[in-house]
């Protein structure tokens, strides 16, 4: 149920009569109101329509299934979870035929979105961090509860975790992305390793609820609080696996640090249903880490390689970042599987994409009579701002000894307001280019400001261009006032 609303600038999307008339009819059954708006929502990955249906008073979410069998799962999921308390969207009424139904709106925000500044930056501010102990808490409760009492025989396509399931996710890896690669390797061996692993992973039984897909996209918040959704291709599986999927999500980019913090929440919350042995959960969990990245893998070159989408293509080197960070850990259970993986990620196609860099912002205050300060970046330069034509409170006497850092001088510069209006130009063109920067995945933006002594009017710029960007932008900015010999660094957000 990912979905977000398509830009204006979108060509519209026409909606087949069949579908809104079914839809309108059980938006009609539901509210008792008038349908006086609808709007297709994008789905990301999905082969489900979605649908916002707004009367005066209510805002309805209406989904078209091809797969009766998957609506089938989605909505005795939803009606289960949610007599469970569980924190899914609640599911109101289906069509005769099974292909429509309606539920709950929960909004547009995702929670890939909500993180959208720790993911770029690998640097997560509190609030993200929250919300994420958030879901990490809550996964217990859908894992254990929402097993309560369930009739898995309505999972789609598979009731339970099993070894065909399992080897249809390493033989899409096999075959959708390790041959892709053109990297030799001996078939049979390969194939032993996976039996190895597949009674690893199977040596995990409990009678709950296995998500599959459990990742932040498949998160909505609303209200501060995170709500499941897209969870039916869940089954009756192991707990190891959806926090693989979490923790282990290729763009999401959790430090270990963060990681670790986040595993150990959920380790508490778990303590709350059953008893935990943490030191065998973190054994056995490894494991399952590395089969989820191949299974991603797999996705990724399926839906990359073979269907052309390039939003799959953009996420490889993140999982494949994740796989090498994996294979420093020791699995003596398969050598021959370690040693594929560790040619493969060494191949030079992937050497050569690198996962992206956050943006880097480095502001200078210089003297024009020692010249213009050089890029180490590499990049060969970027904005220079002459803050000559400013009014100089250099020229009097009383502010000689003093620097555009100093109350004296930054009162002097304000109440003559020459520099205000020039900063105002300059923050119109910095501000979009480190937006585009940001964007187009750019790692360095020098910015430098000059006046004749490098003193006052070029110090009192770049400082307050720096406060600026690290303001509104939140990226790393490295504070130089080169002829001050003082630095700043304003870390990331």
């Amino acid at each position: 149920m990912k979905f977000v609303s398509l830009h204006k600038h979108q060509t519209p999307v026409i909606i087949q009569p069949t579908s809104m008339t079914e839809l309108e009819t059980l938006f009609k059954q539901q509210t008792h109101e008038k349908l006086l708006s609808n709007e297709e929502l994008s789905a990301s990955g999905s082969n489900r329509r979605y649908f916002r249906l707004e009367s005066k008073n209510t805002s309805i979410i209406g989904v078209e299934g091809t797969s009766l069998e998957e609506n089938k799962a989605f909505i005795e999921m939803a009606k289960h979870f949610h007599s469970k308390g569980l924190p899914v969207p609640q599911f109101f009424a289906q069509s005769d035929d099974g292909r429509f139904y309606i539920q709950e709106d929960l909004g547009d925000t995702l929670l890939f979105d909500t993180i959208a500044e720790g993911r770029k930056t690998g640097v997560f501010h509190e609030q993200e961090k929250e919300i994420l102990r958030k879901t990490m808490r809550k996964l217990p409760a859908i894992q254990v509860l929402g097993a309560q009492d369930f009739d898995f025989t309505v999972c789609y396509p598979q009731p339970e975790f099993n070894e065909r399931s399992i080897f249809w996710d390493l033989n899409y890896f096999k075959y959708s992305f390790l041959k892709a690669t053109g990297l030799d390797f001996q078939e049979n061996r390969l194939e032993d390793e996976f039996t190895k692993l597949a009674g690893i992973l199977l040596r995990s039984h409990s009678n709950t609820f296995m998500y599959r897909d459990f990742q932040s996209r498949n998160v909505m918040v609303k209200d501060d609080e995170p709500y499941f959704i897209d969870f039916q291709g869940g089954r009756k599986g192991p707990l190891y696996y959806d926090v693989a999927s979490f923790l282990w999500q290729a763009k999401a980019q959790y430090n270990a640090e963060l990681r670790e913090e986040l595993l150990q929440t959920y380790l508490d919350a778990l303590k709350e249903f059953m008893p935990v042995d943490e030191a065998d959960f973190r054994e056995q969990l490894k494991h399952f880490v590395l089969f989820r990245t191949l299974q991603v893998l797999g996705a990724y070159g399926f839906r990359g390689y073979f269907e052309k989408k390039p939003h799959f293509l953009q996420s490889i080197p993140y999982a494949l970042e994740n796989l090498r960070s994996i294979l420093q850990n020791k699995f003596s259970e398969y050598p021959y599987l370690l040693e594929i993986l560790k040619k493969m990620t060494e191949l030079k196609q992937f050497r050569e994409v690198s996962v992206r860099k956050p943006l880097v912002v480095k502001i200078y205050s210089f003297s024009y009579k020692k010249g213009i300060p050089q890029d180490d970046s590499g990049n060969g330069g970027g904005f220079v701002f002459d803050c000559r034509a400013v009014n100089n409170p250099g020229k009097y006497e009383r502010y000689a000894h003093f620097t555009g850092l100093d109350e004296s001088v930054i009162q002097f510069l304000e109440e003559d307001g020459e520099i205000l209006h020039f900063l105002e130009h300059a923050f119109e063109l910095i501000d979009a280019s480190v937006k585009r920067y940001k964007d187009r995945g750019f790692t360095n933006l020098m910015i430098s400001f000059g006046c004749t002594g490098g003193q006052h009017r070029s110090v009192y710029s770049a400082q307050k261009a720096a406060e600026h960007i690290s303001k509104l932008f939140g990226v790393e900015v490295q504070l130089i006032h080169r002829e001050q010999n003082k630095e700043e660094i304003f870390a990331s957000r």
